[in-house]
């Protein structure tokens, strides 16, 4: 298996080479320009700017809310951070389901406006003349299917989603449609791992899952659930690589001990 070189900027094509050389392909989500450039130094594959932001950055309950404008804002500073990740920015809520004119204007005013590499969108046949049309237009594509956060009211929660077998059978037949139609990339949440596995080898495109086990060709987490910085929020498929939630809480109280006692400035640390 060859490894690709860490210090140039990520493509599309790099990642359908690594799919081509059995080489996982690691994703996070990223919000700011700070943690962002850490990550990217560290040799992430790609950033995405999640709609995610909606409940991590915003503190909404759901994905919904979030807007076109507050997404490219976002965009701005993960892309200056990116020196080498490949930067893909999640279409909101509302952004594409109205018609597929509005759907290509919206993808390519995020790709002018934040200078992003791509566009995420969630959905399979019923988005697919939007899809098209984008990628016909130069904008490249990243799809999502399985549990779609902005269905959440419309599936009534975020449980597994094609545990039966029509569902599943659809979810293959969309993944196929959106490989077809010149997807780079699809993103399969909270799926079974035996039909993550399945729809990963019927398609020529790289597939990240999240939650939809290991036979994917790689994988993405939320960036502040993997640090540990959510403490609420605990499925099945998330495992924590730190727990900066202790860590950012147990700093705050030293700080304000500090500033309560006056030991802090003390007389190195003033001028």
């Amino acid at each position: 298996m060859s490894v690709h070189v860490q210090n140039s900027r990520m493509t599309t094509a790099k990642l359908r080479q690594m799919k081509a050389n059995g080489e996982k392909v690691a994703m996070l989500t990223s919000y700011d320009f700070t943690l962002a450039s850490l990550v990217d130094e560290a040799g992430i594959d790609i950033l995405l700017v999640g709609d995610s932001a909606s409940n991590v950055v915003c503190g909404n309950q759901t994905t919904l809310p979030i807007t076109v404008d507050e997404m490219i804002f976002l965009t701005k500073g993960v892309v200056r951070a990116a020196q080498h990740a490949l930067v893909v920015c999640d279409m909101p809520f509302g952004s594409y389901q109205i018609s597929e004119e509005e759907a290509v204007r919206n993808a390519i005013k995020i790709l002018k406006e934040s200078g992003c590499d791509a566009v995420k969108l969630e959905g399979g046949e019923e988005i697919l003349p939007a899809i098209r049309h984008m990628i016909q237009s130069g904008v490249p594509v990243m799809g999502h299917l399985g549990l779609t956060p902005q269905s959440v009211n419309q599936f009534g929660g975020y449980g597994l989603r094609a545990k039966e077998e029509a569902e599943a059978a659809k979810l293959l037949h969309d993944a196929k449609l959106l490989d077809e139609a010149g997807c780079f990339s699809i993103v399969l949440e909270k799926i079974p791992a035996v039909l993550a596995a399945q729809v990963t080898k019927a398609v020529s495109c790289p597939v990240i899952g999240i939650g939809a086990g290991n036979g994917c060709d790689g994988q993405v987490l939320v960036l502040h659930d993997m640090l540990g910085l959510n403490q609420g929020f605990k499925p099945k498929f998330l495992r924590h690589f730190a727990k900066l939630a202790e860590t950012v809480k147990g700093a705050a109280s030293e700080y304000i001990a500090a500033v309560k006692d006056s030991s802090f400035p003390n007389a190195e640390e003033s001028y």
